[in-house]
C-alpha cells in the first residue's frame, strides 16, 4: 500500500475511509508478546470463562491500533499524529471482524490540523471504540 502526499487544502470535512480485519488467536498472542500485556482475560480461556464477559477479550490497544491502518492512507504522507482520545464502550473478542472508520470532522486552517472522528465496530454493528484524533498536515514550512 502506498501512502501519497496530500496537501491540507485537499481535505474536506466528511472525507472518510474504512478497513475491516478479523481478529485471530495469533493476533492476540503476538500483540501480547509485543506489548507485554499478558492479562489472562486475553490469553486464558478458562480464566476468561469466570469473568463477566465469559470469554477472552481482544486488547483495547490492539483495537485502537487498527485506526492507523485507515488514517495513514486517508491523511497521507505529510500527516503526523498529534494525539488521540478514545474509549471502548463494548468488548471485542477473538474471531470478531472489526471495521475501523476514520472521518475528517473538522479542519483547523491556522494550524493545518485535522480533527478526525474515530470508530471501530464489530460485525454485529456494535461500536467497540469511539474517539477523536488530531492530525497535523505538514505540507508547509513553519514560519
Amino acid at each position: 500500500m502506498s501512502i501519497e502526499f496530500k496537501p491540507f487544502a485537499s481535505f474536506q470535512v466528511g472525507d472518510r475511509a474504512s478497513q475491516s480485519k478479523t481478529i485471530t488467536e495469533a493476533d492476540v498472542v503476538m500483540f501480547s508478546g509485543i506489548t507485554g500485556d499478558f492479562n489472562p482475560i486475553h490469553l486464558d480461556a478458562e480464566y476468561a470463562k469466570t469473568t463477566m464477559f465469559g470469554t477472552r477479550l481482544v486488547q483495547g490497544m490492539l483495537v485502537a491500533s487498527l485506526i492507523g491502518a485507515v488514517a495513514a492512507p486517508l491523511c497521507g504522507s505529510a500527516a503526523i499524529n498529534m494525539g488521540q482520545t478514545f474509549s471502548c464502550p463494548a468488548p471485542a473478542r477473538v474471531g470478531d471482524t472489526l471495521t475501523a472508520t476514520v472521518e475528517v470532522a473538522e479542519k483547523i486552517e491556522a494550524k493545518h490540523d485535522l480533527i478526525l472522528k474515530l470508530s471501530v465496530t464489530r460485525q454485529d454493528g456494535v461500536e467497540v471504540l469511539t474517539g477523536t484524533n488530531t492530525v497535523k498536515i505538514m505540507d508547509k514550512k513553519k514560519p
